[in-house]
């Protein structure tokens, strides 16, 4: 059987990561970390009282930092699939099959919110379009969805892909990963859910501005 870890970043969850880790463990992975990102509340109490392997950060990082940690274990402790997944309940568990069908094909599956993307707020769709511009123009790879926290790596992946970037501009340095190194890629439509404070978390224009400095200047 294949050995598969659900890697699953987080900063501040505890309202919603004992509900996400269920819902993962429903579709029959139970092989959960959760990198805390240093939280100030109980996500990692939480985490591990529902059964999740926990690794927490000593200072807030950022997602791409929280997301390598992950990618970095599952290296180190010879995973042949990592299934990254956001920790804030945006993401439908019940999607991992369609990216797992896929995943004996390609290196990476990317989790496609702009495949079809029907309920996204328009503001949203905006900014994964002009995303996926930027990644392409700096680092010559295109995907419909270059800022999507939901994909699977395979073994080939989880070996040759290095982040230097700690925030979110590590989606994109993902993709950047994924040419240099050859990897194949595909990516597969998901269901997306918009909480209420969504607007709040994730991308934002700023954050948009941050990361075509850093692309721009690589600090």
């Amino acid at each position: 059987m294949s050995k598969i870890l659900v890697v699953l970043p987080a900063y501040n969850e505890a309202k919603v990561i004992a509900n996400v880790i269920r819902a993962i463990k429903k579709e029959g992975y139970k092989d959960i970390l959760i990198v805390d990102d240093c939280s100030k509340d109980k996500t990692s109490q939480i985490a591990k009282k529902e059964g999740a392997k926990v690794l927490r950060h000593v200072i807030n990082r950022g997602a791409g930092a929280a997301t390598y940690t992950g990618i970095i274990y599952a290296r180190n402790n010879n995973y042949d699939y990592v299934i990254l997944i956001d920790s804030d309940g945006q993401h439908d568990p019940k999607d991992i099959i369609k990216l797992m069908k896929k995943a004996d094909k390609y290196d990476v599956v990317i989790g496609s919110r702009m495949i079809n993307p029907k309920g996204m707020p328009v503001s949203r769709k905006i900014l994964n379009f002009t995303g996926s511009l930027i990644t392409a123009f700096f680092f010559s790879i295109y995907v419909k969805d270059s800022q999507s926290g939901f994909k699977i790596l395979n073994k080939k992946a989880i070996k040759t892909i290095n982040l230097h970037f700690d925030r979110y501009e590590f989606c994109s340095e993902i993709l950047s990963e994924i040419h240099k190194n050859r990897l194949t890629v595909t990516e597969v439509p998901i269901k997306v859910i918009y909480a209420t404070n969504w607007k709040s978390r994730g991308q934002s224009i700023g954050n948009g501005f941050k990361m075509l400095a850093r692309f721009i200047f690589r600090t």
